[in-house]
């Protein structure tokens, strides 16, 4: 079993330098690894530098996120993403309640996943985020953008995950095999400033869990977002130039037996008086991955505390639940 180590009281998220990760340099590696554990005991939170990145994508990703959002709404209705089988599109404000005991959330949202030909099965099966992407038609260039945005985030989600496997003491290729055909989502939000009139307790993304295995964020300077410690104090997660914010989902706090934490996040645009954009991106198993708790999680004193589950039946359930409907 993994050795378990309380979690502490972060007063802060940490940076987490993945430069030496890239280079073979074991001793950095190890720094970094031992890193990641720490966080993933204390919040399931943390930053990353040196990600690898390039860093034109990276300006050019909120650049054509801005212009989606320009786009008149009609024409962004014209995608909305219950058009398409695997729920790739348009979003509008207020569609999600992310917190159930809340008012819809204020933000509206563009998502996309693996582009396949209309032939492939996981297209045929209609499986979310696998084909049928729907694009604007008069923005030439944004599938062009979020197809190689999408591609290097998915590069850097694969070595995430084989140093996440590096901190649970497993070989750094243990998870390979379950992210062959990822489940890899990419979503485009806007939150606008917080409205005076807003319901009691809607801001722009409710308290929640992310649902697969890795989020992996970009966010602009307007702050906003914050993150609760096991204490259930609410910290911040200010914006930090050159970095992800990195989080674990529900599936890996499945996968490590409740070490690791998929941790309560929320978004309130009430500071910046604009509009905020941010970019995650969702890195699960393939569809089929069947999750259950990892041999060094468990033992005589901790046995299993979740049923084996697919990944899709999991985020099946999951949006569900937040939307109301598959």
């Amino acid at each position: 079993m993994v050795l378990y180590i309380p979690p502490s009281k972060p007063d802060q998220i940490p940076v987490i330098d993945l430069s030496a990760t890239h280079t073979g340099d074991v001793q950095a590696c190890q720094k970094a690894v031992a890193e990641i554990r720490k966080a993933a005991l204390d919040t399931g939170f943390l930053y990353v530098c040196g990600h690898g990145v390039p860093d034109q994508l990276i300006q050019d990703q909120f650049a054509w996120s801005k212009r989606f959002f320009e786009l008149p709404l009609a024409e962004r209705m014209a995608i909305h993403l219950y058009q398409s089988p695997t729920r790739s599109g348009y979003e509008p404000m207020a569609g999600q309640a992310l917190d159930a005991d809340s008012p819809p959330d204020l933000k509206e949202s563009f998502y996309c996943g693996e582009e396949l030909l209309a032939d492939h099965p996981f297209a045929m099966a209609s499986i979310r985020g696998f084909g049928h992407n729907q694009w604007p038609a008069s923005l030439p260039g944004f599938r062009t953008q979020m197809l190689a945005y999408h591609a290097a985030i998915k590069g850097l989600g694969h070595h995430l995950m084989r140093l996440l496997a590096l901190s649970l003491e497993l070989e750094a290729d243990h998870f390979d095999r379950y992210f062959t055909m990822p489940m890899a989502n990419l979503r485009l939000i806007k939150y606008p400033p917080h409205p005076a009139h807003a319901a009691f307790n809607q801001i722009g993304a409710g308290a929640h869990t992310d649902w697969g295995g890795l989020t992996l964020l970009l966010q602009d300077q307007s702050g906003g977002l914050e993150v609760q410690d096991v204490h259930g104090t609410w910290l911040a997660a200010p914006p930090i130039e050159g970095t992800y914010v990195v989080n674990l989902g529900d599936l890996i706090q499945k996968w490590t037996n409740d070490i690791y934490r998929s941790n309560f996040h929320r978004v309130r645009n009430g500071v910046s008086g604009s509009d905020r954009y941010s970019v995650p991106f969702f890195y699960s198993p393939n569809p089929d991955a069947l999750i259950e708790c990892i041999p060094t999680c468990q033992g005589p004193d901790r046995p299993p505390m979740h049923a084996p589950c697919t990944c899709q039946a999991h985020m099946d359930s999951r949006w569900k639940e937040t939307y109301g409907k598959l």
